[in-house]
């Protein structure tokens, strides 16, 4: 007796992203604001990190909040509904509620039924991640359209007198629309982890562990420091100087490209020295426009490379068609890159 099989599944041959938007919140930080908080120098800031100014969430621009209006713009960019998502991904590391997951209550918000919606927690290499979940999501026929999403309020983890991280972080929110293809959009990721170096970006301590000390100091009458974000900024830097620019290479390699055919590179935005040491080692001829949002933004973590994609669109930059390298890379440590059709 032949033994039951199950019904083949069939997806599109290929996926790519249809339309992008972000959300920047209202609220300017500029580094004369930092300098309030730390002894330090504009030029020191600019110098070290390339950043002038960063956003910085008001009480009202929750994750959820920003999320909703990034997405209603990539969603109207794409041309579809929200009916018509089939999957909600969002890459977030600030969102305090261990569940249910924020991807179920932005889902609800937008409008977009009964779809799928989950957290990945992927730090800077989220959006990235997200990607390549929606492409095999597309072309495993799984879902016709997903919702990417990379989302986070920094300045909740800020330690504002950490001089080595103070200056650093910002708030928003960029995301794409996803969806099939009858040419490859979205070229192979490569991605991956070594977490033998986890301990170079960290939360300071565990939820539980700073729930604990707060119990015991809050009998004292004493005050308790909220948890944030710590970074070994030298080893950091190093490492992806030295092996995102391979990573970099490996998704060229992958697509079948080489960098002189690039129409943009959009790295994520951690430190404009780091993006400057990569387009020296990928030998980025000057006619490729890269991306530098960090200059106004700061460090969004996840919500990075949309949020840098949608400028560089919006401002003319890049095009509509253009083949663009995108790289994230951050704790964990976690990386993914990919050569991608801009929406």
């Amino acid at each position: 007796m032949t033994k039951p099989q199950i019904r083949p599944v069939s997806g599109a041959q290929y996926s790519r992203i249809l339309g992008v938007g972000g959300y920047r919140p209202v609220r300017v930080i500029p580094n004369s604001e930092v300098l309030e908080w730390i002894d330090s120098s504009d030029e020191w800031i600019r110098t070290r990190s390339g950043i002038a100014e960063r956003r910085w969430a008001g009480p009202e621009e929750s994750v959820s909040e920003m999320s909703v209006q990034a997405a209603g713009k990539a969603i109207a960019q794409a041309g579809i509904t929200a009916e018509q998502i089939g999957g909600v991904i969002v890459s977030t590391v600030s969102h305090f509620k261990q569940t249910p997951a924020i991807a179920t209550e932005i889902s609800e918000r937008l409008g977009c039924g009964t779809a799928p919606a989950f957290d990945i927690s992927a730090a800077c290499a989220g959006f990235g991640y997200g990607l390549g979940l929606a492409d095999g999501m597309i072309r495993g026929g799984n879902a016709e359209y997903v919702l990417v999403i990379g989302v986070e309020r920094l300045s909740d983890l800020t330690d504002r007198s950490d001089r080595s991280t103070a200056f650093i972080f910002g708030d928003g929110a960029g995301a794409v629309v996803v969806g099939p293809s009858d040419t490859p959009g979205i070229g192979k990721l490569v991605w991956g982890s070594d977490g033998s170096q986890a301990d170079l970006i960290t939360q300071t301590e565990a939820w539980d562990t700073a729930f604990a000390k707060s119990d015991a100091v809050n009998g004292a009458g004493e005050e308790t420091k909220w948890p944030a974000l710590r970074m070994d900024g030298q080893p950091v830097f190093r490492w992806a100087v030295w092996e995102m620019a391979k990573v970099a290479q490996q998704a060229l390699d992958a697509a079948g490209i080489t960098a002189d055919q690039l129409g943009a590179f959009i790295p994520h935005q951690a430190n404009m020295r780091i993006t400057d040491a990569m387009i020296k080692a990928l030998k980025l001829p000057e006619s490729v426009p890269v991306a530098r949002d960090i200059a106004e933004t700061g460090n969004t973590s996840a919500a990075s490379i949309p949020l840098a994609m949608e400028r560089m669109l919006e401002s003319g930059e890049a095009h509509s068609g253009d083949l663009a390298l995108i790289i994230g890379f951050g704790a964990g440590l976690v990386y993914a890159a990919a050569v991608v059709t801009l929406p």
